[in-house]
Parts: structure tokens; sequence; C-alpha cells
């Protein structure tokens, strides 16, 4: 198959999409992404993408990334985050069809997070190009703008709504991230269109050593202690007031530490309530490369996963979820709805409500009591859980039958 991926992140920021194209990659398919300069999450141009110029790289597995030069999130603020999104859109306009101009594709697959407005160039290519457009929905558009507070006037977001109900009805199939998305998807789209295509992780990098050594302070840190770990994204939608509550509630807890691996906006507001409730027992451990989190896993005594408690987000299975159950440790999951419902079917660990600190902080508890062979006994059930439904060598193979078949009914339709 040939593939073009439109994304606005991808590879060396932190997202699955360019793991799911390198094993496609590996099964014998041609993909070629067309995507933005780096800049998530922190908002700054990684290093050697400065320039504003359009950019074309290969990776080793012989990917062709070409990038436009979009505006970087920057640090905070609405317009900086808007700007953002609407010069992807704008370039993406503007450039993508001249840098593809003389490549055939088969199918076009939008990885969707946030922003949703990404998918408006792949449209275009759509028409340009007469491939299957597939958009990969990973955030519910407009329920994500209201949940996070990102947008509240009803106008716009009913405006945003029409844009989502626009853009879907452009898109001959929507896979949805999750069971839960299903039917808020439907309000937007055809339900025909729409299939249950859940994230996944590529296990060999989990047992990867890497080539970035960790600091031997954190080393120490996560084998000398009960190290509950927070990996990915410190941001508002994480609810990580929730954590710094609990890390309050069991300052007392000998050997207990919560470990927050990760950046985002609300750092500094940790680090400002860890400093001022004098949390001994809260880590702010930085941002590290993907290589290092397989070191970082192996050694915590349990992982974490939080978020804020607003209907749309019990919708969703956090990507980390995935990333935790393959690392075979136990989970605490401080949510409510899809992703708690994971981990209680896997039998991976221990949930509770959303934005719950005292109910969290009890989990942590229990866990912490509970002896090492039921913690492992959790860990190995959560491994078997990931293999079957979110290995990504199954589900590489799962996308291509499933872009097979969709495009074979809508070639029928036609």
């Amino acid at each position: 198959m040939n593939l073009l991926v439109v994304s606005h992140y991808f590879w060396p920021e932190a997202f699955i999409i360019t793991d799911l194209v390198k094993r496609l990659v590996k099964h014998g398919h041609n993909v070629t992404v067309l995507t933005g300069r780096p800049n998530y999450p922190d908002g700054e141009l990684f290093p050697g993408y400065a320039e504003p110029k359009l950019r074309h790289e290969q990776l080793p597995e012989g990917i062709d990334v070409f990038r436009v030069p979009l505006r970087p999130r920057g640090v905070g603020g609405a317009s900086n985050l808007i700007l953002n999104y609407l010069s992807f859109v704008w370039l993406g306009l503007r450039y993508f069809p001249r840098l593809v101009k003389n490549r055939d594709f088969d199918s076009i697959l939008v990885f969707a997070p946030s922003p949703i407005t990404q998918a408006i160039p792949a449209i275009f290519l759509k028409y340009c190009k007469r491939a299957h457009l597939a958009i990969w929905v990973q955030d519910l558009w407009p329920e994500s703008l209201a949940a996070t507070g990102f947008v509240r006037n009803r106008l716009i977001l009913r405006a945003v709504g029409w844009m989502v109900h626009g853009i879907y009805a452009c898109t001959d199939t929507l896979l949805v991230q999750s069971r839960a998305f299903i039917a808020p998807t439907a309000r937007f789209a055809r339900a025909d269109k729409i299939i249950y295509y859940p994230n996944s992780i590529d296990p060999p990098g989990l047992d990867a050593a890497g080539d970035n050594p960790l600091p031997l302070d954190l080393l120490e840190l996560l084998e000398t202690h009960f190290c509950v770990v927070f990996a990915g994204n410190i941001g508002k939608a994480q609810a990580v007031e929730t954590l710094v509550g609990a890390a309050a509630r069991l300052k007392e807890v000998s050997g207990c530490k919560f470990v927050l691996v990760g950046s985002g906006s609300m750092v500094s507001w940790v680090r400002e309530r860890k400093d001022t409730l004098g949390l001994d027992n809260l880590v702010l451990a930085g941002r590290f490369p993907m290589d290092t989190m397989p070191q970082i896993f192996r050694r915590a005594a349990a992982l974490v996963v939080t978020l804020k408690d607003e209907e749309i987000f019990s919708f969703t299975v956090p990507s980390k979820l995935q990333a935790y159950l393959a690392a075979g440790k136990p989970i605490i999951a401080a949510l409510n709805g899809e992703g708690a419902r994971v981990v209680r079917e896997a039998g991976a660990g221990v949930s509770c409500a959303a934005e719950d600190a005292g109910a969290l902080a009890q989990c942590v508890r229990d866990l912490y009591v509970l002896p090492r062979s039921e913690r492992e006994r959790m860990g190995a059930a959560g491994y078997a859980y990931f293999l079957e439904h979110f290995e990504m060598n199954r589900q590489a193979r799962r996308l291509v039958e499933i872009l097979e078949c969709r495009m074979a009914h809508t070639r029928g339709e036609g």
C-alpha cells in the first residue's frame, strides 16, 4: 500500500504515529509523511529545526518526511496555540500538494489528536490525489475544547461543531481510539464510517536499554524507594492537582515517592505547590528521551495515570496506558470511564474516581502494603492484555486490512 500520513506531530516529537509508520514500512508498505517543525510539548523548536523553510528528511527506515515551517506553540497563551494550529492549516494547504506532486497514494491517514483542523489540508489532498481519506480520531472536538477550558463561548463551540461535521463529511473512514468515542463521533458523521481502532505501541522499544543513561540520582531514587511514576504531559487535562493532593496525604509514608517524568503547562504550578507544602515525596524528574522510558518503567513500583473529572475524558483511553500495560507494572488509574475499565478488565492494577486525591492516596497505600508477588501478578496480567489488544505489530496489520476493506467499500458505492 502507498500511504500518505498527515500529522501535526511527528518524530522527534514523542507520538505513537511515528512507531506505527515505522512498523508499516517494516511490513513492506510505502509511507510518506507530511508534518511541521517539531516543537511539542515545550513550545520551542527542537535543535536543528530553527530555519523557517520547507524541509525534506529521510529516516533510516526509508520514510520520506516533508515539513512545513509552522509557527511554534510558544509557552502558554491561547493566541500562540491558535496561531500554531492555523499555520499548519495554511502552510499545509499551500505546500503539501507541491511536496507530493509526483506521488500517488492509495490512502491518506490523518493522525488526529488536537487539533482536528490538521485534517483540512488532507481533505484537499484527498481530492487532488483521488485517494481514500481516513482520520484516526484521538480527541473529540468540540468537547475537548470545552472540557479543557480552551473555549467556553457556546457560539464558538457550535461553530467548531459545524466545522467538525464538515470535516467528517469529507472523510471516508473515521478510526476512533476508544469504543466510547463511537457515539459522540456519530453525532457528526455517518455511523457506518466509524471503526474502533485503538492506539498501540511497539513493545521491543520497551525492552531496549537505550543510548541515554539515566541520571545517577534518579536511578538511586527508583531503586531504593517505592516509586509511583507518572509519565507524560504535565498539563491541565491530566489533573495534576490530584497527584499533588495525594502526595500531601502520603507525606509520612516512609519510602514512598511520586515521580513525575515529563513537562507541560502545569510544571511551574506543581513546583510551587511542592515547595509551599514541603512535599519531599514529590519529585519532578524532568523530560527524558523516549528510549530512556523503559529504564524508568522497569524500576518503578507502580505507574499512575490521571485525567480530569470531565465527561469527555471518560471516553478516552490515554495513550500512556498502552505503554504502562506493556511495561508489566501495576497501574493506578485515577480516572473515569474507558481507561479505568481497561485496567480493571485486564486485572492490571487498581482504580479510583478522577480528581479524588484521597482515593488516589488510598490506592497507593493499598499497593504499598501488597506483597511483591501480587504486584507482579498484576503487571503480568496487564502485559498479557496488552499483547492481545494493543500490540503494534498486530494493529499495523489490522490498519491495512481496515483501509483495504473500506477502500473496496467506497469504490463499490461509487
